[in-house]
């Protein structure tokens, strides 16, 4: 009789579109020999997801209290009566109902944090749902066997707790996946300025206190530049109104979230990007942020600020600017350097291509081959 494939059932509260990380997971598992199924929700505006087999569901709630229960109980009935080999849960808010039925139907678990999340910003101000969250992160965190986190500051910190060892898989893209033309003919390609430098922020969670302020405001302080702002985030709207407040309509442009391939034309445009997160929250203290990745595979020196696995990088491959502290002048003084230094900017070039060689997805997904291995 032929062997039939092991099946992997990865799920995750967001829509699934433009999770590149799940995503890359499941492509290696893919091509490892497992049946892969991604799990997620529809949303409105949900753009399509390429190639994987998945299952969306679309829930009447989508925040709160009232959305969590009913995505856990959605899951949970999801995933017992799921034919599965493996479960995958990415992040706190999806780990219950995935730990329930592997305890029932004697399935292994991999659980994938992709941040800090009891520290996210969103919980800081309410310490009752912090609290919950927490407590059901200390209940099953010391149960799990197979871990994985993006970097190796929330990997010590997890060790630390909960006395179990951790996989770092850093979220960065395949190198092999990014072709690209000359800059001057993709600009011609995508209506853009040839006269004109051009900065980009990207990402799908653009949210408050993640530079994005300082960046608009920045903009007051630099000539013959553009700044371009793709994805999404609760910061947009906020970031829409100041752009009308300080008449910043001709220097700043917001686009909606794109297909992943298609943001990375854009990306590949510009002359340098932005991760600008502020050391305001445990979970961005330590965080990574996946676009610094993008940048580096699209050849741009980036500017950022100076956090602690961001410097880590940066003192492996400098790769442009870091900002001790996220200001609108600070952010401005760095992108007049970036328009004006030509001798550093090549050296950045440098570092950035060697970087792209190194920190990229073919060599990443190692990890999920040897932790997985025995799963086949």
């Amino acid at each position: 009789m032929k062997d039939l494939k092991k099946i992997v059932v990865l799920s995750v509260t967001n829509d699934l579109a433009t999770d590149q990380r799940v995503q890359k997971v499941a492509q290696t598992l893919l091509n490892m020999g497992f049946e892969v199924i991604l799990v997620g929700r529809l949303l409105k505006g949900s753009l399509p997801v390429p190639q994987f087999k998945h299952h969306r569901m679309k829930l009447f709630f989508t925040k709160g209290v009232a959305f969590y229960t009913a995505y856990h109980l959605r899951l949970f009935l999801f995933l017992l009566f799921k034919k599965a080999d493996v479960l995958v849960a990415n992040d706190l808010d999806t780990l219950l109902p995935n730990y329930l039925v592997s305890k029932i139907k004697g399935l292994p678990l991999v659980y994938d944090s992709h941040e800090y999340y009891t520290e996210v910003p969103e919980l800081q101000g309410n310490p009752i749902k912090k609290k919950i969250w927490l407590g059901l992160e200390q209940f099953i965190f010391p149960k799990l066997k197979k871990v994985f986190t993006v970097n190796a500051s929330i990997a010590q910190i997890y060790e630390q707790k909960y006395k179990v060892k951790l996989n770092v898989l850093r979220n960065v893209p395949r190198k092999s996946h990014l072709q690209f033309d000359s800059k001057a003919a993709m600009r011609k390609q995508l209506n853009l300025p040839l006269d004109k430098k051009i900065i980009i922020m990207q990402g799908a969670g653009i949210n408050v206190s993640r530079g994005g302020e300082e960046a608009v405001e920045a903009m007051q302080f630099v000539e013959n530049t553009l700044l371009y702002i793709i994805g999404a985030g609760d910061a947009f709207a906020i970031l829409k109104q100041m752009v009308i407040d300080l008449k910043l309509q001709e220097k700043v442009i917001f686009m909606a979230k794109l297909p992943y391939s298609d943001l990375l034309n854009y990306t590949a445009c510009a002359d340098a990007g932005l991760t600008l997160d502020k050391d305001n929250n445990l979970n961005y203290r330590y965080s990574l942020p996946n676009k610094l990745f993008d940048y580096f595979m699209c050849g741009l020196p980036v500017i950022a600020s100076k956090l602690v696995e961001i410097e880590k990088i940066h003192q492996q491959f400098p790769f442009g600017i870091l900002v001790p502290e996220v200001t609108a002048k600070s952010v401005a003084a760095a992108i007049k350097r970036i328009n004006v230094d030509e001798a550093d900017y090549k050296n950045w070039l440098v570092n950035i291509k060697v970087a792209s060689e190194v920190l990229c997805w073919e060599n990443e997904e190692k990890v999920i081959e040897e932790v997985y291995g025995d799963l086949v």
